[in-house]
């Protein structure tokens, strides 16, 4: 199961970087700052970029080299700082406050994330449970002081209850386990795309100009598509025929984006809780009856025609 994006230490650095550059620190000096006391996740990639911005390289190239080491996974927060760093450079979008407002976009995605990890938190636990019943039943049956592990394993009906019920576990598990990664979140950085056009537009260039700047970023970082495109129309469109800037449109949407994957997140974790009962009946509890009680059977009635 793919282990969820911790979003809060890339906040930080962000963060801390709008903060330094707003103190007038210049940008490779506050990478370097930040490097000589990394946190512990991200030291490595810290020290990269400032060994490259010490060396006049773009800083968006030196973190899309650091992730391709493999360490950080996809990393697509690390991906969505580069972006935005690229996108405020070539916009001329001044970096503190695009950095400052990415803190927040970083901070506002952590927090539906850990919503929704503890939505789901419940559905992982009931799945586990479940799939120890057979093996409670068979531990049971022992402890009534019944042979049933030497019937599963030394007489004809035995091994064929076990291998029947290890097949419906096997089952049990990897289909429990897809019902669960089904509720996982689907983006990790839901509104990020807005969020970039917000901050190219920021910079007081046009329309046309600033899309074109955030697809280059895009693809330059390997950001992978968040389905945003069609919002993003939408409300370009209001922004031209009403007259307003889109900044604020583009960062309202990009909220309520995040808003709309918290609650997708909760719903998909409240259908979770019912939907896990469908392993539980279909394969948990005949492998339960299979590895527990059959076996049981098969011992009390061998003992009884021992017995006659």
């Amino acid at each position: 199961m793919r282990e969820p994006v911790e979003l809060d230490p890339v906040a930080s650095v962000v963060q801390r970087l709008a903060v330094l550059l707003e103190g007038g620190v210049a940008p490779a000096r506050s990478w370097r700052y930040l490097a000589e006391q990394p946190p512990q996740l991200t030291g490595r990639m810290l020290v990269s970029v400032a060994d490259a911005a010490g060396e006049g390289r773009p800083v968006c190239d030196a973190i899309v080299d650091a992730i391709g080491d493999g360490r950080l996974g996809e990393a697509p927060e690390w991906r969505g700082l580069a972006a935005a760093w690229q996108v405020a450079t070539d916009a001329g979008a001044p970096l503190a406050p695009t950095l400052h407002a990415f803190a927040v976009s970083l901070r506002s995605l952590a927090q539906v994330q850990r919503e929704l990890q503890s939505a789901l938190a419940g559905p992982r636990a009931t799945a586990r449970l479940v799939l120890g019943l057979p093996l409670v039943g068979l531990l049971f049956g022992v402890a009534l002081g019944f042979d049933t592990i030497t019937v599963l394993v030394t007489t004809a009906p035995g091994l064929g209850c076990l291998s029947a019920g290890l097949a419906l576990m096997a089952a049990a598990r990897f289909w429990s386990a897809r019902l669960v990664a089904s509720a996982a979140p689907r983006l990790v950085t839901p509104g990020l795309g807005l969020d970039l056009v917000a901050i190219a537009v920021s910079g007081g260039i046009s329309i046309p100009r600033a899309l074109a700047i955030v697809e280059e970023a895009r693809t330059r970082c390997g950001l992978a598509d968040d389905g945003s495109r069609a919002v993003l129309a939408e409300v370009l469109e209001l922004s031209r025929r009403a007259g307003v800037p889109a900044a604020g449109l583009l960062r309202s949407e990009a909220d309520e984006a995040r808003r709309m994957a918290r609650s997708a997140g909760d719903r998909r974790a409240a259908a979770l809780t019912v939907t896990l009962m469908v392993p539980l009946g279909v394969c948990v509890l005949p492998a339960f009856l299979l590895l527990g009680v059959a076996p049981l059977l098969i011992s009390v009635v061998s003992s009884t025609i021992g017995v006659l």
